[in-house]
């Protein structure tokens, strides 16, 4: 699989510039279709969702009229990911994908949107906000259909600034499902859930 199992999955998806011109990028329309797949099938059909023009750069595909947007499959990237989250979670994303586009590391962005977070520059969901991440290996991404097989679907709540003592979350699973807390009493706080790698979709 291309990306982590934190949010900087998603940082990759803004700016790939030349080499994208270099990949094959789907039709928008084979584009979205694989993007909803990340998620819940009864959020597909009104996500907002954004992917690659002809030219590899980063672009709405599709008006949203609910309340998810998806990011379609990174064409630069090996391997297939799309990742749809709650519309609440943008102005995280987009900063995020801001900052990797002139260059900054994983570390520099995060301490950027804790020092924006905090400062009350950056908007962060007052509530509970979810992220879904779909993934597979290549050979089980369709770039003519769409179509991905026995992908890996795993699941994000951001709850800014909470913690372990607040939620009662442990900082680890002791389980492959168990939910657990990652960077607990920061803006990127957020419960990870990640199914058993056998249970494929």
């Amino acid at each position: 699989m291309k990306r982590t199992l934190t949010i900087f999955a998603l940082l990759m998806a803004g700016g790939i510039g030349a080499q994208a011109q270099n990949a094959t990028i789907p039709a928008s329309e084979i584009q979205i279709k694989a993007a909803v797949l990340a998620a819940p099938a009864e959020k597909r059909a009104g996500a907002a969702v954004y992917g690659y023009n002809s030219k590899g750069d980063f672009v709405l595909l599709r008006k949203g009229t609910n309340e998810m947007v998806c990011i379609g499959d990174d064409p630069a990237q090996k391997g297939f990911s799309a990742s749809c989250y709650h519309r609440d979670l943008e102005p995280f994303m987009a900063r995020g994908r801001e900052l990797r586009k002139e260059g900054k590391d994983s570390k520099t962005i995060f301490d950027t949107r804790e020092k924006e977070a905090k400062s009350g520059k950056l908007k962060m969901p007052k509530q509970p906000a979810s992220l879904f991440v779909y993934n597979a290996p290549d050979e089980n991404f369709d770039k003519s259909t769409g179509k991905v097989s026995n992908g890996y679907l795993r699941y994000v709540v951001y709850i800014p600034f909470a913690t372990a003592e607040g939620t009662g979350l442990p900082l680890k699973p002791e389980a492959p499902d168990m939910p657990w807390i990652m960077h607990p009493g920061t803006h990127g706080a957020h419960i990870m859930i990640n199914p058993p790698t056998d249970q494929k979709q």
